[in-house]
């Protein structure tokens, strides 16, 4: 899969908003990584503005800043699994799965902080599936969710791929490792620990906000990216550079 012109295709074709640029300020606070100009049509808890990744020590910072405040967006509860929503923040990246614990090559790592009230995947994080977790998952494209649309990778039936640790038991590729994220105003930001940090410093990445959904049958795809609110670079091409 060649990364960049994979993601630019399904951002073209999912007709993502806003147009983003690498910049080296925004307001003073929101230094470094991508700086992005405000779109009217996207709601302001959704609408990035700034996506950054820095390190210090063996921690990574992840850190998306939107146009009103950060979080305050939830998915109604439904009462039911299948076709129910999930909000989420995501920093799509050129690290390799393998990095923190799935099989290698198995798709496009992503980091993500989700809400979703119909169902819980987090056995490390009290707060439950409706209050805002973090995640590490392996997305790639799947016609099946609708023309050039991501998709969380699934797992088939009987299969055994390697799994982090912390992965929560469902039937695709997703870790649950319960790292904490914090809103505070505009901003959101997570403190995730690497044991080789060197491997997220020569990153790539970007930023976005969007909508998935569980499948209605819940069977393969399971959780489809089905709406784009926006993405920090305008065409997925993670420019972004870690700590620059």
């Amino acid at each position: 899969m060649k990364l960049h012109s994979t993601l630019k295709r399904i951002t073209m074709a999912m007709a993502c908003a806003g147009l983003g640029h690498l910049a080296v300020a925004h307001d003073g606070k929101h230094t470094v990584g991508i700086q992005s100009p405000p779109t009217a049509k996207v709601e302001a808890p959704f609408d990035i503005f700034h996506t950054r990744i820095t390190t210090e020590g063996n921690i990574a910072t992840f850190h998306i800043a939107v146009s009103g405040k950060a979080g305050d967006n939830k998915p109604g509860k439904t009462g039911k699994l299948a076709g129910s929503t999930v909000f989420s923040y995501v920093w799509p990246t050129t690290m390799d799965p393998s990095v923190v614990g799935f099989e290698a090559k198995s798709g496009i790592l992503a980091f993500a902080v989700t809400s979703h009230p119909d169902f819980n995947d987090t056995p490390l994080f009290a707060g439950g599936g409706g209050e805002w977790h973090s995640h590490w998952v392996v997305l790639r494209p799947d016609d099946t969710c609708g023309k050039g649309a991501l998709k969380v990778v699934d797992i088939p039936e009987g299969s055994k791929p390697k799994l982090p640790k912390t992965w929560p038991g469902l039937p695709i590729l997703i870790d649950s490792p319960g790292w904490n994220p914090v809103f505070k105003g505009k901003s959101l930001e997570v403190k995730v620990p690497f044991d080789d940090i060197g491997v997220v410093q020569t990153a790539g990445f970007d930023g976005v906000t969007a909508a998935l959904r569980v499948n209605a049958s819940v069977h393969n795809p399971l959780l489809c990216v089905a709406d784009v609110f926006k993405v920090a670079s305008g065409n997925l091409s993670l420019p972004g550079k870690v700590n620059q």
